[in-house]
């Protein structure tokens, strides 16, 4: 008997729930590495190894099975990268010692970067004609998806005696009927033949993107190294500067800027891609100016305050790469081109903050978060210069057109 399909409008939103709860099991973690230093003993350097495998391996994934759902179709893609998902929460599960909290996080990167590519490229697939949403969700998933998670493990981790087994377990089974649910959306992948040939690892940004990747590049850098530096070191940052240890404020960092950057996006929502993608770079950059100048001077509210304005930045910087980016991209090409943005995203997610961890032992928290605050302001800043020296050219009056990917 044929599987019952949803309605298009039905599949969208179960798509973006599903990315959203993916990106959220990755932000999980985060606020339950200091409880992990706790119990196993590990220090910064070693936190930032557990936290940086897991992007190495999603990184991995991207360019290896990134374009896959292109070829294959979409649901089979999501339904192995989701059974792998729960996969990877069983071995959260089980872990005692920083051996399985390495394997976990490297199965997790896994279903991550295949699962990142593949759901986005069905969101641009399956959104309407005339009111495309799809580069907004992909833009807003990544803050909302990571906050739930960050929050909801701070929650545990205060008001459960053991929060890991209701964490993992509860994911592990919601990843098991996401799996199932998978096979009630309609197939939208064009499958273009090439299948084999599409896993060789590699960078896929089709020729007519080309030039608005470049120029996204550098906005993608800044915004994803300070995300990287949070996400890892923040709740360690809180109680190290700062002299608050409790779990939940750790967490709720996490939430003012992946949170606000949601805001940032819906709030950039109608504004050009290249107007969007400057403004919010410069936001960015005095946001994080302001936060270096908290840091400083041990002022908390200043803090998170800058922690959440920046991520309004992040928002709105983010959603006009993306549009920018994937404007016009053919159907065949989406997982692909999408799978290219989140590779370069989590490059700079990883790389920076695993030597900003291995730093912290020879100079300290402070020093570290101070250089590498001034280092994602230059860069952000430079992003939005080069955003505007490209606009001098003939070429870039196609980008400030409104930039909606075609509708499948």
């Amino acid at each position: 008997m044929p599987t019952a399909r949803l309605p298009h409008p039905a599949a969208f939103w179960t798509a973006a729930v599903l990315l959203v709860l993916v990106l959220a099991a990755s932000g999980v973690p985060s606020p339950l590495y200091r409880v992990y230093q706790e119990q196993f003993g590990f220090g910064p350097g070693v936190l930032t190894l557990v936290f940086g495998i897991y992007a190495f391996a999603l990184l991995a994934a991207l360019l290896v099975v990134g374009g896959l759902s292109d070829h294959v179709g979409r649901r089979p893609v999501l339904a192995g990268g989701l059974l792998l998902q729960a996969v990877a929460m069983v071995a959260f599960l089980a872990a005692d010692g920083v051996g399985w909290l390495l394997a976990a996080r490297v199965l997790q990167g896994l279903s991550t970067g295949a699962l990142t590519g593949s759901l986005g490229a069905t969101l641009l697939d399956l959104q309407r004609g005339e009111r495309p949403l799809g580069p907004l969700v992909n833009s807003v998933s990544p803050g909302l998806g990571l906050s739930l998670g960050a929050v909801g493990a701070g929650l545990a981790i205060e008001g459960l005696a053991e929060p890991t087994p209701w964490v993992f377990g509860v994911l592990t089974v919601a990843f098991v009927l996401g799996a199932g649910l998978v096979y009630a959306l309609p197939e939208s992948s064009p499958r273009l033949p090439g299948a084999l040939a599409s896993l060789r690892p590699r960078v896929e940004v089709p020729r007519p993107q080309r030039r608005a990747f470049a120029i996204a590049v550098p906005a993608l850098v800044a915004l994803w190294a300070m995300g990287g530096l949070v996400l890892s070191l923040g709740p360690s940052l809180v109680a190290g500067v700062f002299g608050v240890p409790d779990h939940l404020v750790g967490s709720l960092l996490i939430l003012s800027m992946q949170g606000a950057g949601v805001l940032g996006s819906l709030l950039a929502r109608d504004l050009p891609p290249r107007r969007s993608m400057g403004a919010g770079c410069l936001v960015f950059a005095v946001a994080v100016g302001a936060l270096l100048v908290a840091v400083a001077t041990g002022s908390l509210w200043l803090f998170f305050l800058s922690a959440a304005v920046s991520g309004i930045g992040f928002g709105a910087a983010f959603l006009g790469a993306v549009a920018l980016v994937t404007a016009g991209v053919a159907p065949g090409r989406r997982a692909g081109l999408l799978s290219s943005v989140f590779v370069v995203g989590y490059l700079a997610f990883s790389i920076p903050a695993i030597v900003a961890g291995v730093a912290v032992g020879a100079v300290g928290l402070q020093v570290v978060a101070e250089v590498y605050g001034a280092a994602v302001v230059l860069l952000a800043l430079g992003a939005a210069v080069g955003l505007r020296v490209s606009g001098r050219r003939p070429a870039a009056a196609l980008a400030e057109e409104p930039a909606e990917p075609l509708a499948a």
